[in-house]
């Protein structure tokens, strides 16, 4: 995390107006206590008011804090939900991005709102990915987003490997399983990838220029207009 992005946090944090130790900043944002009493002490020469001490906690002085951010119920678990699912099934970025916009949520919410968070019953088990597949997903988002040719090494149900060069497209979340959109030089064709499946995935030098007939809207017009072909789907 850039020291910037974790400054910002603290005093997101600190909005809570909960007393929070430096060892508790720390824990949130995976860093050492004596790294949370700097940036504290810089923050404070730097003007924002903060208040507390090193060894009993810290918080923000209300009086200059931001009005409360409002959510109705159902809101407030439909954003409880979707960090947590995202916490659950997401890339190592998603994960860290989704605990921190949590904790900005909880920074800003009225107490009464605020105790309505440990309420909300609704959970997705974390366990299931791996920290493999987790940097894999991000890897693969990376791919799609700045058009990066990408080599992938593929196993499938029957244990049979392949190796292919792909312009990788979109990422979709299909019943558990994340799965790759890609245009396969190969087959020069559509293809779809499960992740959990990849042996392999290294980003190439080369980027690509999307071509008419091999971009994403293409893939899903076609899908769109018939029942999806068996060639489309990931391959077992």
């Amino acid at each position: 995390m850039r020291r910037a992005d974790r400054l910002f946090r603290i005093v997101q944090l600190l909005r809570s107006g909960r007393l929070l130790t430096a060892e508790r900043l720390a824990q949130k944002l995976e860093v050492s206590p004596r790294t949370v009493y700097r940036d504290v002490r810089d923050l404070q020469l730097a003007g924002t008011p903060i208040e507390g001490e090193a060894g009993v906690g810290y918080t923000l002085r209300r009086d200059l804090d931001l009005p409360p951010l409002m959510f109705t119920r159902e809101e407030l678990t439909a954003l409880v939900l979707g960090t947590r699912l995202v916490a659950a099934w997401g890339g190592t970025e998603n994960v860290r991005a989704a605990r921190s916009a949590l904790d900005r949520i909880e920074a800003v919410l009225p107490p009464d709102l605020r105790d309505r968070l440990d309420s909300i019953q609704l959970f997705s088990p974390s366990f299931q990915m791996c920290p493999e597949h987790r940097d894999r997903l991000d890897l693969l988002h990376a791919a799609c987003t700045s058009r990066t040719l990408l080599h992938l090494t593929y196993r499938r149900e029957d244990g049979a490997e392949s190796t292919r060069t792909l312009r990788p497209l979109a990422l979709y979340f299909w019943s558990g399983v994340w799965t790759l959109v890609a245009w396969c030089d190969l087959r020069d064709d559509f293809r779809s990838f499960r992740l959990d499946r990849m042996v392999a995935a290294d980003l190439l030098p080369e980027t690509f220029t999307p071509q008419s007939g091999q971009q994403l809207d293409d893939f899903l017009r076609r899908i769109r207009a018939e029942p999806l072909p068996e060639r489309y789907r990931p391959k077992p």
